[in-house]
């Protein structure tokens, strides 16, 4: 059985401490004891394990480490930019790219997106990095992804240019296994519930493909989309 995950800001030394709320989490929510064996992570691919010394009061756990790693980025490198879906799909999307292993996240404000994030931009991001960080934590990943965004649909189109990107649109001819996908980079756009229209995909330049002959929820497609990248690639 995989051991718990939970991150811990400096992983140097042999005994670490966490407190706070990742401390919170192991010690009252999860009820950990000494005895048991736990794994920590700096969110940057380096990761410790070892087993829990010390597990008192609300938040303190104490860790004797025996075990060190590093985990290599995965190629190619793959940023999913997602438009932001509304209501809790919103926040479950990034959740389901972060199970399927996205390295990074880029929130899109396209044309057709309802949600409109505004004032609210640096809120809502949080509550994107809470889901990504919890996310990775639950599948066991070392290495958080990276959350940016808002971008509009032109800055998205700059991010993108001259480098491989990938829209996912049911009107493609084009399969996803159909692609050149030896790359070190690869750039995956998911629309909005209500499509992208011929205009924004031009003005996008990305080519467009299809996962099958279903059409996926904006909140699930990245993730169907990552699990064929890790199956056509060495990803996985």
């Amino acid at each position: 059985m995989s051991l718990p995950v939970f991150i811990a800001d400096d992983l140097g030394g042999d005994r670490i401490t966490v407190t706070g709320p990742e401390g919170r989490h192991a010690v009252t929510v999860k009820r950990l004891v000494p005895g048991e064996r736990v794994k920590l992570i700096d969110g940057r691919g380096s990761w410790v394990s070892g087993e829990i010394l010390v597990a008192e009061g609300r938040d303190h756990l104490e860790v004797g480490v025996d075990t060190r790693g590093e985990d290599q980025p995965r190629r190619p490198r793959v940023t999913v930019i997602q438009a932001i879906p509304k209501s809790e799909r919103s926040e479950l999307a990034v959740d389901l790219a972060t199970q399927a292993g996205a390295d990074a996240i880029v929130a899109w404000q396209s044309q057709r997106t309802v949600s409109k994030w505004g004032a609210k931009a640096e809120k809502q991001l949080a509550k994107w990095c809470d889901a990504a960080t919890a996310a990775a934590k639950q599948s066991r990943r070392s290495r958080i992804p990276e959350i940016t965004g808002p971008l509009s649909t032109g800055e998205v189109a700059a991010l993108i240019e001259g480098r491989t990107a990938l829209v996912l649109h049911e009107a493609a001819t084009t399969g996803i296994r159909d692609v050149d996908l030896d790359v070190d980079e690869l750039f995956l756009l998911v629309g909005p519930e209500g499509g992208i229209g011929d205009e924004e995909l031009a003005q996008l330049g990305a080519a467009p493909v299809r996962l099958g002959p279903e059409v996926y929820r904006t909140a699930s497609a990245a993730m169907v989309a990552l699990s064929a990248l890790g199956a056509l690639t060495s990803r996985w």
